[in-house]
């Protein structure tokens, strides 16, 4: 009965948000208080411990840091560069920015810190030079999956430390290979739905005509050099030192607002507030669930299915599902002790299981309520922002019904 009236809440959630037009982060948050309080009798500290204050601070941050970038040119300045290196070729530059990614966090960097210092970026590159937007934030995302289970990946360590402590040993090569694979497929797909094939043949001089002349490189300014020294500094602090993205943006962004205050403001109104409230609201609600069980209940349920191949699809789909409201960190962590008497049972193959499970959990992260579509959002102008999030949802939730099908069906049952 609790998953019942849990699942009934996330659906009324959806219908009122986009039934009336309603702000989803806070009728969300309306949800998780009085569900928690009233049904499951938590107390208000307690479902304010769920709220995603973490995740806040790194959108807060990295958007501020950026907003600022874009008021000073620097983003601009960055954009046009790109332009100029692909002269005649800028169908390739949404690739670009998928090898980057995955380059970066299969060195060993955190997904949410790849993402939070390429999207920006990406995002003002394509809407300046007329590259769908959802296209450059689908290739970032898909590159940061596509190195996210290299050997010394976060995602692949946290899984791969969890179901070792349960007994089960994975081989990371294949794993690495099969879900870079998958990663860069799904990325195919992205180029052509939203428009890639339509950048076939367009030059750098086309761009830069349909666009206006500040779509040129011009000379570099003084706060423009200072401003890409400190997003460097974010980004060697946070991949090679083991900062915070989020708090070193903030950081950033005060050492440059220091030099410019009347930038201070205007770097604060490109704060993404809305996008902060709907996933604060929508994870709050999420780790209400969590909090009470239901989550782990449900996979334990299904775990305990007497046919191990139906067990893992479904907790596939379950875990994919949940990822496109939520971490996927917490959610490798939740499903992999929970799958692991499958493993170990030896009726479903350990490599196959896991990179359906890896690839369909990342792929889900592109929902616009996930970290990784929640940055794509925020770092779009704000009169496409409805556009570019009613796009990902649906995307998101193809991908929630697709991925974790196709690749049980590929992985797990065609690897038993």
């Amino acid at each position: 009965m609790d998953q019942v009236i849990a699942f009934a809440g996330l659906v009324l959630i959806f219908v009122l948000a986009f039934w009336r037009k309603l702000p989803m982060g806070a009728v969300a948050l309306s949800f998780a208080y009085f569900m928690g309080t009233q049904y499951f009798d938590f107390t208000p500290q307690q479902i304010s411990s769920g709220f995603p204050a973490h995740l806040i601070v790194t959108l807060i941050g990295v958007t501020y840091l950026f907003g600022i970038g874009h008021v000073n040119g620097t983003v601009d300045q960055i954009v046009a560069s790109l332009v100029a290196m692909v002269r005649g070729r800028v169908v390739w530059i949404p690739w670009v920015f998928f090898v980057l990614a995955m380059g970066i966090t299969a060195s060993g960097a955190l997904s949410v810190a790849t993402l939070s210092i390429l999207i920006p970026i990406g995002m003002g590159f394509a809407i300046k030079n007329k590259i769908n937007p959802i296209l450059m934030g689908l290739s970032i995302i898909n590159g940061t999956n596509a190195g996210g289970f290299s050997p010394v990946a976060v995602y692949y360590l946290i899984i791969s430390g969890v179901l070792e402590q349960q007994g089960v040993t994975l081989n990371p090569i294949p794993i690495f290979i099969l879900t870079f694979v998958c990663s860069l497929l799904i990325n195919v797909i992205a180029f052509f739905l939203f428009g890639g094939y339509s950048l076939v043949g367009k030059t750098a001089e086309e761009t830069f005509k349909e666009v206006d002349d500040s779509a040129s490189p011009q000379a570099w300014q003084r706060e423009q050099i200072l401003t890409i020294l400190t997003m460097l500094g974010v980004m060697t602090a946070t991949i090679l030192f083991d900062q915070d993205v989020g708090y070193m943006a903030i950081t950033g962004a005060i050492i440059l607002a220091a030099f410019r205050p009347d930038q201070a403001q205007e770097g604060l109104k490109r704060i993404g507030w809305g996008i902060v409230l709907l996933i604060g609201g929508m994870v709050t609600y999420i780790n209400v669930l969590n909090s009470a069980g239901i989550i782990t209940d449900i996979a334990e349920r299904v775990a305990a299915f007497s046919m191990p191949l139906l067990a893992a699809l479904v907790l596939i789909f379950i875990s994919s599902f949940i990822t496109a409201f939520a971490s996927s960190n917490a959610m490798f962590v939740i499903v992999a002790p929970l799958a692991a008497p499958l493993l170990l049972g030896g009726e479903i193959g350990v490599t196959g299981f896991f990179v359906a499970l890896a690839v369909s959990v990342v792929a889900s992260d592109a929902c616009p309520i996930s970290t990784a579509g929640a940055l794509v959002t925020a770092n779009v102008p704000e009169h496409l922002q409805q556009r570019v999030f009613g796009t990902l949802f649906r995307w998101g939730m193809t991908v929630v019904v697709v991925v974790p099908l196709v690749t049980w069906l590929i992985f797990v049952v065609g690897f038993r």
